[in-house]
Parts: structure tokens; sequence; C-alpha cells
């Protein structure tokens, strides 16, 4: 053999050994064996790890995959899979993982670290007989990666929230943002407040179609309980995932005005809307009643939920009603509230209230979150701002000294079609497009802003809506394999990433897709032409 064919030789090998880490998100170092070994996995006798709760969760979590027995008594000499902590790794969050002939090693400086690795080997596993011998080792790029979920518009049971919790699990992700609240229904129950689940949490009749005004008549409801939401929380928890629950307001309020009108500006009637969009009817923010509302209902969302930050929405809020309403002007003349900087006083007026749930959150040790909108509301840099209007015209909140979190609309909505438009008409969406490739190409931090402002954009998110998606196959689809790309954006730097080398690795991917039983859009994969 000359040595060209040699090396041509060497070379294959080498692709040959690495296709068989074909994983997502890709590890950021692969290094293999330079003699191209293999371990066998009909060799390994058994998991073995620290006696420590999370581990031997984490354990339980790969003995579960694999079928391997947890067994703390092999010895050293044994060919098992060793779970360790190495606290000289210096990202909380990554992962190493070594084969060797002794052997798989997954190690993390933390257990949330040996967990990610854990979801590594887990696709590794279908189908799969043997492993290069080598390292492989990653730490994601972003602290926050998150999933939405809303299960408002369509409810859905703690069954469903689960397995979404175990899709974005496989993914490396640890943020889900459970929106709960809105126009729509309510879904968690306020022992204070209890109307607004025997009454907010169940419409009437849903609208047919995009707002076509004829009506399907059946009654939709449905809401989680607190032992429903602490059972999901520990779920989580123990799958490294924190629940960011969203209560939306002023607006997206009107379940609640229907089960208590009087927190509104007119009094009412009410009935939870049977329609998508935008109400002009929001909480009155001239009603002292109300502010004793909010904090009773964040007083309960925070007993429930230990995250760091709760969601308070604050998008999409109509002033029409506030105009009118001689409280919220009253209210408005009493705080000195002002039309300036090209906003109304009624926008200011938003901001004041806003500005009550921030302090009344930050004196319990807890900091808000909400929509951009938030940042034109004179709220704390020190609040979260979920970045999602991206169009012409709208200011990057980075700008303005917030730390933020990407969720653009015309990329990260999973309720947008994926598939080529001639294809559009087989499923009644909200509409957009944001298909596999553009999921991918997206980047949080490009280099139009400063070092400084790129260090601000804290993670990265995408949002299932659920106005058109009323099951859960359907919501399996819209974010399968969508969740995959946006898992390269979360964990791995742009000169890191390669599409074609993303669709080449999916197969494998889809292996374990399947063998969840998860459904997945197939034809996602298709190209551009």
């Amino acid at each position: 053999m000359n040595r060209l064919s040699f090396l041509s030789f060497i070379l294959l090998a080498a692709m040959a050994l690495h296709a068989q880490v074909n994983v997502v998100p890709r590890p950021q170092t692969i290094t293999l064996d330079a003699r191209q070994r293999t371990l066998s996995l009909a060799s390994l006798e058994g998991i073995v790890t620290p006696a420590d709760v999370d581990m031997m969760r984490n354990a339980q979590f790969l003995s579960d995959y694999t079928r391997l027995p947890v067994n703390n008594q092999l010895g050293k000499k044994a060919v098992a899979l060793r779970l360790q902590i190495n606290p000289k790794m210096t990202a909380d969050e990554g992962y190493s993982i070594t084969t060797s002939e002794h052997g798989i090693t997954i190690e993390g400086r933390t257990p949330a670290g040996v967990f990610y690795g854990i979801q590594i080997v887990r696709q590794l596993w279908p189908g799969a007989q043997t492993l290069p011998l080598g390292t492989i080792a990653s730490q994601p790029r972003f602290s926050y990666r998150g999933m939405h979920l809303d299960v408002v518009r369509h409810f859905f049971n703690k069954d469903v929230v689960k397995r979404y919790l175990d899709m974005m699990a496989l993914h490396g992700m640890n943020r889900l943002h459970w929106h709960l609240t809105d126009d729509q229904g309510w879904r968690i129950e306020i022992k204070k407040w209890p109307r607004l689940t025997q009454i907010g949490s169940m419409r009437d009749r849903t609208v047919i179609g995009r707002n076509m005004g004829i009506y399907d008549h059946t009654p939709h409801g449905g809401y989680f309980t607190q032992q429903d939401i602490r059972e999901i929380v520990r779920y989580a928890q123990d799958r490294y995932i924190t629940i960011i629950p969203e209560v939306d307001m002023p607006g997206h309020m009107v379940a609640a005005l229907t089960a208590y009108p009087e927190l509104g500006c007119t009094g009412g009637p009410y009935e939870v809307w049977p329609i998508w969009g935008v109400s002009d009817d929001i909480l009155c923010g001239g009603n002292p009643r109300v502010y004793d509302f909010l904090k009773d209902v964040f007083t309960e969302v925070m007993d429930l939920f230990p995250s760091e930050y709760i969601h308070v929405g604050g998008d999409e809020v109509p002033k029409t009603r506030w105009q009118a309403c001689p409280r919220c002007q009253q209210k408005i003349a009493d705080e000195h509230l002002q039309a300036a900087d090209g906003h109304t006083a009624e926008d200011r007026l938003q901001g004041y209230i806003t500005r009550q749930m921030e302090q009344f959150l930050a004196e319990r040790g807890r900091h808000l979150m909400g929509w951009d909108e938030l940042a034109d509301c004179d709220v704390n840099t020190s609040s979260l701002i979920m970045n999602w209007r991206d169009w012409k015209g709208v200011t990057d909140p980075v700008t303005q000294g917030f730390h933020v979190v990407r969720t653009p609309n015309s990329t990260l909505y999973f309720d947008h079609y994926q598939i080529p438009q001639d294809a559009w008409s087989n499923t009644l969406l909200f509409g957009g497009n944001a298909p596999l490739e553009k999921v991918y190409a997206y980047e949080p931090a490009p280099a139009s802003l400063t070092a400084e402002q790129q260090a601000r954009v804290v993670g990265v998110q995408a949002n299932m809506w659920t106005e058109y998606v009323a099951y859960p196959e359907l919501i399996e689809y819209q974010v399968l394999p969508r969740m995959a790309a946006l898992a390269e954006v979360q964990w791995l730097s742009p000169e890191k990433k390669d599409y074609d080398d993303f669709l080449s690795r999916l197969p494998r991917l889809f292996e374990r897709y399947d063998a969840e039983g998860w459904q997945y859009c197939k034809a996602a994969l298709q190209k551009k032409k």
C-alpha cells in the first residue's frame, strides 16, 4: 500500500469511527483511539455510581435506558459503566465520556453534568453493538436552554407535560417556561381565589379556524391542582429542569375577569374567551383590589415553584379600557404618570403595576421575568427579558442593559410551519415558516453586538403555542426534530455548527425518538432546492 493510499485508509477509518458518535448536540471535542479499537457493549457488567441521592437517581435513569443493573459491588477490574463527579472540570453542566477496554466512564463537575453525559450515551445505545475507544466532551454555550409550553389555549394533562420534559432532557435543555394563564383559560389552582379554576378554567366553546366566527360549542377546559404542580416540579427537578411559571398580567386576563368581574374596568359581564388574539379587557390598573389579587396569586405561585424567576407576561396590553376608566385615570394622576418618550400615560401605568410586582417578588428573593414589552416599562435591569419581537423598529433589550433570553417570533415559534409552503394546507397551524435549517442557523448573539452586549444574552428558547395544536401528538410533531436544531444552538458556538453534519447525525437520533414512541416530522429534513 503506497503512502497516499495508507493516508486515505486512515482518513476513512477515522471518519467511520466519528460517524459512530452521531449524537445531538454534537460534542465539542471528540478524541478517538488511534488504533481504532472498540468496546463491545455486551461486555458491560453493570453501572457503578457514588452513593449520592442525585447520582443514584442518575444511575437509575441510565439503567432504565440501557437495562444494565446498578451494582456498586463491581470491582475495579470489572467492565462497567461508571458515573463519577470530577471537581477538576470547569463547567457545572459539562460532561466527559471516556470509553476504554475497562468500560465507559461518564464524568461531570456536578450531577447535572453527569446527567447530560447520560443523555449522550442514551442516544448512542439503540442499535449499537460497539463504541469506539476514546473521549468525547462538551459543555453548553448558554446557561438558559429553554422550551415553552402553552397549556391554556388547549389544555394538556400532567402526563403530556412530563413527556415534554422527557423530550427536553434528551436534548440537554434545562428550563421549561410554562404558560399557565390567558384569556382562554386559567390552569393553575389558587386556593385564595377559587373561582379562577371553578369558573375561569372552562370555556363553553372554541372558534373553528382562524377566528372565522364559527364555533364548535364544545366545552373545553381543565387545570392543574397544586398537588399536580408539585408532582410535575419534582419530575422536572429530577431531570435538572427548572420550571418557570407564567401568569400573564395585566393583559391576557379575560379568564380571571370572568371569574372575578370586579377586577376589570367595566365590571363585565365577561366570558372565558372562545377566540384567539388580543382582548381589550384587562385588569383595572386603578382598582386597589387588583394589586391584592396579583400579590395573592404570586404568593401561591412562589410557594409551588422554587425558580429564581417568575414570568409575569406583560405583552400585548391594549390600553383602550384604561383610557376610558375613571379609576385608571385617577391612578395615573395620583402617581404623576405622564406621557413621554413615545409612551402614553397609560403605558406608564402598566410600568407602575409591573414595578409593584417586581418589588413584591424581590422582597421574597425572586426576580421578575417578562416579554420584551417590559423593557419599556421602567422595570429594573435585574429583570430578565424574553426577547420575542425581532421585527424592524423594536429595540433590542440588550442595548438597554437587560439580560435577555432570545425567543424570536420569526424563527423559534414552533407552532409555525416547518415544511415547504406548498404543504401548509395539510394541517391548520398559526402560520409563518420556521424550517429546520432556519432554526439551526439562528445566532442569538450576533457579531453586531459588543462583547458586553453579547454576554447579556443568557439563553435561547423556542415557544410552543397551542391555539391550533389541540392534541399531544401534534405538539411532538411540531417540536421534533426542531428541538434538536435548537439544542445545537444552545450548546455549540457558531464556528462548531455544520448543518450538513447535523443532518447526517439525525437518523441515529430518530432511532431514539422511535424507541420512545415520539412523533416527529421526517419531512423537516428536506433541504432548500
